[in-house]
Order: C-alpha cells, then structure tokens, then sequence
C-alpha cells in the first residue's frame, strides 16, 4: 500500500492503511522490543537515520516513546523540548524554523506544538517527512492510531463496537479518536461530558457526514452496560483554565462502580496522564481486572511510534 509522506491529523488514515500496512509493522515493532530479533530489526532498520524531535510542549509517553522507538531501530534522536522558547527569543518564524533544520539533515521531523494548524504548516515548507505529535486541541494522530491498535489487540476488531468518549472532549485525544472511529463499519459513540467541555461542532458534523451514529449524554454510567470501549480523557487545564459545570447527575469518571457494571469483555482506556477521572481502586497495581487496559494501552504507545517511524522514513517519493 501507498506509504505517507507526512502524519498529520487522523482522517488521513484509512481503514485498509491502518489494518493492512501499520497494525502489522506495529506487531512486528513489539516483538522486535520483547524478543529482540534480528531478523525483524534487520528488516525494519533504520541505521544511520536521524530524527529531530522539536517540541514546544513537554511530554512523557509521546516523547519517550519517538525517542525510545528511534533508538530500537537503530536511529539517531536530536531533540529540544524548548523550541517555543528558542523560537520567541529569536523571533524566528516556524517555515524559517523547519528550513533551517531541514538544511541540516534530518530524516525526519517529529513536531508538538500550541496551536491547530501548526503541522501542516511545516509539512508545507520542510523537505522530510512531518510527523504531528500534537498540535494543540486539535490533533494527535500517533496517540489516535495507538487507541485502535489496543482495541485491535484486546477485542479483535474495531468496527462494530459501541465507543464511550468520556471527559474533557475538546481535547486533542478524544477529537482524533472520534475522527479515527468514524472510518469503521457499524459503529457507535456516546459522548460523555459535562457542560462546557463538549466536543466540538466540527468532529460532530463529521460523524454526521459519515453517518456514524452517536449520541451525548453527562453521565456515564447511563451507558455502563452498554459500552465495549471506555476512552477516558482528563480536563485540559494546561491549556484554558475552565470551570466544569455539573448537574446532579453528572458523572464522567471511571471507577469501581463503573467496572461493575460493564460488560465481561468491555475495556477502559485512557491516553495518560490521568488525575482523579481514573478512581484509585482501578491502578492495575490494586485492580487485577483485564478490562482496566489503559497500561497495555501506554506499552502500545512505543510499538505505533516505531511505525510511524519506519513508515515515513522509508518512504521512495520525494517530497515537494
């Protein structure tokens, strides 16, 4: 299949790309981690490549798991978890940024940024491949793909599954999840939040556009023996400061009641870091319960970079 020049938001991933072409170099990036084959790294080596990892926002598990992913596969990683702050002080626009960094050589760029928008923007002026690491509320294709990859693992398919997107549905993580979802054949999403941190208009008409059934309710327990998938989100305070306005019967978080309640072979995820929508009784340190997978969900987080990774870097085309 027709390999990616850049990654940059989720709805340019199709249902046969991410089934035929990235779930399968995914398996094979985890086995390569866990077995350490030879064979596999050989066939998936990128020796001598060199990726820039350029982020104006910090990060733990997409930041590790680029960097970590690299480096398994035999690359280089230059990084700088302060280019907003280089940036400002050079007053240096970001096309000016991703030429010069082009001039140097990388063989891949892999961007966070505050903004919507601000992917694309490079991927217009850099000569490697972009791939979007976040780019404010707007999108984070690796953690998208990452999502579906564990429900592939742990439920077997991805279409015909009721998905439960709880929490602060403005960000990132939920919005290109929803997108992701829409691709997949009888499918349906219930969209759990409280006033004020809905999900946006835009993801909403684009699940009506593709006829994806879903409704949005405030509590997510009137939908707890019905889900398949629970994809849990935290508020984004790092980004706006907003006050969650509560009915009485609102209820966004996972916890033991929850798990009571779902299916045998439901799930929870989350895309981490969680603060107090993850309830105490469900670490998986305390709760041996297979249906709380949001830490199988984390290790998958390397396995996708990887992909992505080899994916771009490979690619025979050269870009405009």
């Amino acid at each position: 299949m027709k390999k990616l020049r850049h990654i940059l938001e989720s709805q340019q991933f199709s249902r046969q790309w991410l089934e035929n072409e990235l779930f399968p170099i995914a398996m094979d990036m985890e086995k390569l981690v866990k077995t350490g084959d030879q064979k596999i790294f050989s066939k998936y080596s990128l020796f001598g490549k060199r990726m820039v990892r350029l982020f104006w926002e910090p990060s733990t598990g997409t930041g590790f798991s680029f960097n970590i992913g690299m480096d398994r596969l035999g690359g280089k990683v230059f990084e700088s978890d302060h280019a907003g702050e280089t940036s400002k002080i050079k007053n240096e626009a970001l096309k000016d940024m991703i030429r010069r960094i082009c001039g140097f050589g990388p063989d891949v760029i892999v961007l966070r940024t505050p903004e919507a928008g601000m992917a694309a923007l490079a991927a217009e002026y850099s000569s490697v491949p972009i791939i979007n690491a976040g780019d404010g509320w707007d999108q984070h294709p690796s953690q998208a793909a990452t999502d579906l990859f564990t429900v592939k693992k742990e439920r077997g398919e991805i279409a015909n599954l009721h998905y439960v997107i709880s929490g602060d549905l403005r960000g990132r993580t939920a919005r290109s999840l929803a997108y992701l979802v829409a691709k997949f054949p009888n499918v349906k999403l219930t969209l759990v939040s409280p006033l004020g941190t809905q999900m946006g208009d835009d993801v909403k008409n684009y699940l009506k556009e593709h006829r994806v059934p879903f409704d949005e309710i405030d509590n997510i327990m009137d939908v707890a023996s019905e889900g398949d998938i629970f994809y849990i989100t935290r508020v984004q305070k790092e980004r706006e400061k907003i006050v969650m306005i509560r009915s009485p019967k609102a209820n966004w978080k996972a916890d033991m009641q929850l798990l009571k309640a779902m299916k045998k072979e439901a799930i929870i995820m989350h895309p981490l870091p969680h603060e107090d929508e993850i309830a105490p009784e469900l670490d998986p340190k305390v709760c041996k319960d297979r249906r709380v997978a949001y830490f199988r969900q984390s290790d998958n987080k390397l396995y996708i970079a990887m992909a992505f990774l080899y994916e771009v870097i490979t690619i025979k085309e050269p870009l405009k």
